[in-house]
């Protein structure tokens, strides 16, 4: 290897700004499912002192990861520490809300347990939640990071700045994607292959909106792509498998792709 680009590469690592690493941030996101869920977890509590343990144990995880990023020492960030841990009541009555919408909105699922532990649906809004929360208290890289490993295991892209409502649904999900400044209302499905998108991807676009909004009840169906900023699916609206949407449509309505198929006889 030439000196000068072991040198460059040298130079690269000395300027690098350190993140901690993916182990560390699993550890963190596994703990705290694994409390939030008993699905998740190897543990029996035999009192709430012991859940209470676990919880200081995730709140030092938390902490260890927030170090690197956060440039302070741990007496600083512990009013965010706090702030997190205070929200997670709401996390949690969010993602009962979300485990119940895919309970009740698929013939498959036999329990709540059962979509806690098995749907990829449900682990990946899971992530996105605490994400979300995460990025609502303006830590850095950290709830783009948790959002891009729940991608890793699922195939769903959720960024973590994405506005979602509650009852969310998103079924067998592989090839599902959220943009940055998507807006979904309440009681909303998903099917795979969803893509809520931008029409145009230049950089001068990245302080607007640029993916679409999905009001209250709606139904995307599998492979449906729905772009642009200005895009608003009005509520209680369906749409359909493979459709391409790049404008608006009122609420009530319903969209559909027909392609012509032809059926021919074998001579």
């Amino acid at each position: 290897m030439q000196n000068q680009f072991t040198e460059q590469l040298f130079k690269s690592h000395s300027e690098k700004f350190v993140l901690p690493s993916p182990e560390l941030i699993q550890n963190f996101l596994d703990t705290l499912l694994a409390i939030l869920f008993p699905a998740f977890s190897i543990n029996t509590y035999s009192d709430k002192e012991d859940l209470l343990l676990e919880i200081s144990k995730n709140e030092s995880q938390l902490l260890s990861v927030l170090l690197y990023v956060e440039n302070s020492v741990a007496q600083e960030l512990e009013p965010l520490i706090q702030e997190f841990y205070g929200n997670l009541p709401t996390i949690y009555a969010k993602l009962i809300l979300d485990a119940e919408a895919l309970e009740s909105g698929d013939p498959a699922a036999k329990s709540r347990e059962e979509v806690i532990r098995c749907y990829p649906g449900f682990y990946a809004i899971a992530v996105y939640r605490i994400a979300h929360c995460l990025f609502n208290l303006k830590v850095p890289f950290i709830p783009r990071i948790l959002t891009e490993y729940a991608h890793s295991k699922t195939g769903i892209d959720i960024h973590p700045a994405a506005q979602i409502g509650d009852s969310f649904f998103i079924d067998h999900g592989t090839g599902v994607v959220i943009g940055e400044t998507s807006a979904i209302g309440n009681k909303v499905k998903l099917y795979q292959g969803v893509t809520l998108g931008a029409l145009s991807v230049t950089k001068e676009m990245a302080q607007t909106k640029r993916h679409p909004t999905i009001e209250d009840n709606v139904i995307v169906y599998a492979g449906a792509t729905i772009l642009g900023g200005k895009t608003v699916v009005g509520a209680n609206s369906i749409i359909g498998g493979n459709v391409w949407l790049t404008e608006s449509i009122a609420a009530n309505s319903v969209v559909y792709h027909q392609p012509q198929i032809n059926v021919e006889k074998v001579k």
